[in-house]
């Protein structure tokens, strides 16, 4: 932890085995030199994120994978503690975590492999099985036949697409270089998106509700990410949930809160510790088990968090905040 000047006022243990700094002399250090970190792309991470400086509306940095002066990884958070909101940083607490956590992260690959086999062998197998009989057999076919046929392997490819998409964004989010193209984002306008491409693809009209309650601030966040994080919310309500699924935006401590609520049995006690796992999926329910984590993932590259609990109607809801953010260029 570091004062309002940047230097050192606590150090503990487990920081002074990571970095391998004694305790006592870095005390009173200038945090900055007495810890130099820059990314992966060798940029130094102090003058990149300037936390003392930059729009006061910051409140923490989300963990990434950072190299300390002797290359060593390590994994590294930030929050920014003021006395007052948009006030000065009077206190930077720095959080470093072993980067051999990986070594747990491997140990899942066979679980990873797994469930990319299982989840790929379905659709290549119609793909495989449609291409040959298209083939070999055109002529023979009836045009409903062929059209059938041809969408299944287009419904299929999309699958995979949508597969390969998923373990880009797990990849990206377990080595922390997930980018964020922030923009002023309208939450409303793209949980109106979200909800036309539902009913596009023929869910009706009267399942879904938007409600915006209040005034937003003006959010600055990745727009393509928060759409996905909302696509895939409503996605689970549709899937696991029964009734109807509703998205309720409204202003949060500054920045924004989103929630999502199903009219369905909602999630057993027991398993709500598990649900933004890896692989973590409903027993009755198909898919990677994955859709859940990236989520998870991309909200708190936002610096924001993501809750679930039980919906008033019943169901499940689930719900995530988000901060103001600040402009790339700032």
């Amino acid at each position: 932890m570091a004062d309002h000047l940047g230097r050192v006022i606590v150090f503990n243990r487990m920081a002074a085995r990571l970095t391998g700094l004694p305790t006592g002399p870095t005390l009173g250090r200038d945090l900055r030199d007495a810890l130099p970190l820059h990314d992966p792309d060798g940029r130094d991470w102090w003058k990149c994120t300037d936390p003392y400086g930059g729009l006061r509306t910051r409140t923490r940095q989300p963990e990434r994978l950072l190299l300390m002066a002797d290359d060593r990884e390590v994994l590294m958070s930030a929050r920014y503690v003021r006395e007052r909101r948009c006030g000065d940083v009077t206190r930077l607490v720095v959080t470093l975590r072993d980067a051999a956590h990986r070594a747990r992260s491997e140990r899942s690959r066979a679980d990873l492999v797994s469930t990319v086999a299982h989840e790929l062998r379905s659709p290549l197998t119609s793909v495989k099985g449609f291409t040959a009989t298209l083939l070999n057999k055109w002529s023979r076919l009836t045009e409903k036949q062929k059209l059938f046929m041809l969408e299944t392997v287009n419904a299929d490819a999309d699958r995979v697409t949508r597969l390969i998409a998923e373990l880009l964004d797990v990849s990206r989010i377990e080595s922390g270089r997930l980018e964020l193209h922030r923009q002023v984002v309208d939450l409303a306008e793209r949980a109106r998106k979200v909800i036309a491409g539902r009913v596009a693809a023929g869910e009706a009209e009267d399942r879904f509700r938007l409600e915006v309650c209040g005034r937003l601030p003006e959010l600055w966040l990745d727009a393509d990410k928060l759409e996905q994080i909302m696509a895939n919310l409503v996605e689970n309500g549709v899937r696991h949930g029964a009734g109807t699924v509703t998205i309720v935006i409204e202003p949060h401590e500054g920045g924004a809160a989103v929630s999502v609520r199903d009219e369905g049995e909602g999630i057993a006690p027991e398993a709500v510790p598990r649900v933004f796992r890896q692989f973590w999926r409903n027993k009755r329910r198909g898919g990677t088990g994955l859709g859940l984590f990236i989520v998870k993932g991309l909200i708190e590259a936002h610096g924001g968090t993501i809750t679930v609990g039980r919906a008033p109607s019943g169901g499940a809801e689930f719900r995530f905040t988000v901060p103001a953010g600040t402009p790339e260029f700032v």
